[in-house]
């Protein structure tokens, strides 16, 4: 929250100094005061050029001094600005701040303006700004220094007028401030008699100044309110509902969740103890969903892992108590036949948990694999083509064994993403379940087609089928139904399961079915793999 706030309070902070330093609204007040004073000294000029002209001894135009002192006063009266007049020996003649009066010579100096009624929070906002442009002034302008005695030379300005061009100048005072001054030829039918000069203190141009800045100070005061207000709901609707997911986060890692049973046979942790923030439908909203879907499949996992760990208990304590039996009979009995029936006893029940450990172990190192394996291109029609020669060389080899054959597959090209290693594991699970069923001479089929995005692929028997209440009981782990010719504890009962396993992580289902006739009889068993095309 509070980086929230810098951030926003940063910017407009920036925003607002360079707002209020207005380096170029100072610029143009400057330029357009010259451009005022210029039109006034012009009109000064023009003035004195038709009142304050008189005739010498030798008939020449020259400026009279008191006329001018009289005009230049009542100007000066009117514009505010001091007017001073130099004639071209750059003589001083006319001074408005001084007067004449009988004699008496006086001085004005005028006054700074009053202080307006403002706060001292204002004064105090505003101070480094002014700071900031007497800074600025001390780098551009030089300092005003009037001499005693005054001469137009001492002025450029003046020497540019009495040369018969306008010119204007930016001085900074000593307390603070600029000092504005423009300078004009007197002339009297186009001959120049003296040179004017108005100057003027940027007291306007403070105020405008200082007002502009009151006034962005006071909009930047509710615009900060709003930001800061603002911020605060911003942070609230990011922070707050990131903490509740952080400790609820927090709770699961430390495992303080419901645990809620499913019919007494599994459990599963509650999801709801993530916060359901979806209706937000923004990337909180996805962060708290994909919070409790993974919840949700973290307490499956978990609870797989322990149905997983009851199975396996329970189906590696058979063969030890048959172990446990047969051995302890040998031990009391002397019979050699019998105890070679109880050795053959003991040596099944090794291999049997053997064989149990094994498909066990490849059970729980399936999910790390396919997780890690990268997913590649599979060509479904190669797959099964190779799998048809596979097993065919295997039925060759055992006179009457059942034929596994391709029954119809496409000509276009049938191709799914996935682990082919593991695919083809799939596969031989499905089919030699489906020899083991099969009569002799039997035939196995094998077909893919296509579907809506989808690859059907298809294998068929021709042995008992399987009976309509275990059509989905034959998936679950170490559940075994095997034909009765068959040795007991041939088999682990995990192939299925895997097969179902590796399937759904591929995003696709697998399912069994019975083949009937026309009659409805049961002709022999269908397991159908149905997986997302590429």
């Amino acid at each position: 929250m509070l980086r929230i706030l810098a951030v926003n309070v940063m910017a407009l902070a920036i925003l607002l100094g360079g707002i209020l330093y207005l380096g170029r609204y100072q610029d143009r007040l400057v330029s357009s005061e010259l451009e005022s004073l210029l039109l006034q000294a012009r009109l000064t000029a023009s003035a004195l050029g038709e009142g304050a002209v008189v005739l010498d001894e030798n008939e020449n135009n020259i400026l009279s001094p008191l006329l001018a002192r009289m005009m230049i006063r009542r100007l000066a009266e009117a514009t505010g600005t001091r007017t001073r007049l130099f004639d071209l020996d750059d003589t001083l003649l006319a001074d408005s701040r001084f007067l004449l009066e009988r004699g008496a010579r006086i001085q004005m100096e005028e006054l700074p303006p009053p202080e307006k009624g403002r706060s001292s929070l204002i004064k105090s906002l505003i101070i480094p700004f002014d700071f900031l442009d007497r800074l600025v002034e001390r780098r551009q302008f030089t300092l005003y220094e009037e001499e005693k005695v005054q001469r137009g030379d001492q002025y450029e300005i003046v020497r540019k007028a009495i040369g018969g061009e306008q010119a204007h100048q930016i001085w900074r005072m000593p307390d603070g401030g600029l000092l504005l001054a423009v300078s004009v030829p007197v002339q009297r039918y186009k001959q120049v008699l003296g040179a004017v000069m108005l100057t003027r203190p940027d007291t306007k141009i403070d105020e405008s100044m200082c007002q502009v800045r009151i006034n962005i100070l006071e909009i930047f005061v509710v615009t900060l309110l709003i930001t800061v207000l603002l911020s605060i709901y911003l942070a609230r609707t990011i922070a707050r509902p990131v903490r509740l997911l952080a400790q609820a986060a927090e709770k699961v890692r430390h495992g303080q969740m419901q645990i809620i049973g499913l019919g007494g046979t599994a459990s599963l942790l509650n999801r709801d103890v993530i916060p359901d923030l979806s209706v937000r439908d923004d990337e909180i909203g996805d962060l708290s969903l994909a919070l409790r879907d993974m919840t949700a499949a973290l307490a499956q996992r978990i609870s797989a892992i322990e149905n997983f760990a009851a199975d396996v208990a329970h189906e590696i304590k058979n063969p030890l108590t048959s172990l446990r039996s047969a051995v302890e009979t040998a031990e009391r009995i002397e019979d050699p036949v019998t105890r070679c029936k109880l050795m053959n006893v003991i040596r099944d029940d090794v291999d049997r948990l053997d064989r149990l450990i094994s498909d066990i172990s490849n059970a729980s190192r399936l999910d790390a694999e396919l997780s890690r394996a990268q997913a590649e291109p599979i060509d479904v029609r190669r797959m099964l083509e190779v799998l048809v020669d596979f097993y065919k060389v295997q039925a060759d080899s055992k006179p009457g064994a059942p034929a596994v054959v391709m029954k119809h597959v496409p000509e276009e090209r049938l191709v799914i993403n996935g682990v082919e290693l593991r695919m083809v594991q799939v596969m031989q699970n499905i089919i030699s379940n489906a020899i083991s069923f099969s009569p002799p001479e039997g035939k196995v089929f094998l077909s893919a087609e296509r579907t809506d995005g989808t690859v059907r692929i298809t294998m068929e028997d021709e042995g008992p089928g399987i009976p309509e209440n275990k059509l989905e009981t034959i998936f679950d782990r170490f559940y075994s139904e095997r034909p009765k010719s068959e040795k007991f504890g041939m088999h682990s009962g995990l192939g299925l399961s895997i097969s179902r396993q590796i399937v759904e992580a591929h995003h696709g289902r697998i399912w069994a079915e019975n083949r009937k006739d026309g009659e409805g009889k049961v002709i022999g068993a269908k397991f159908v793999v149905e997986l997302p095309r590429a």
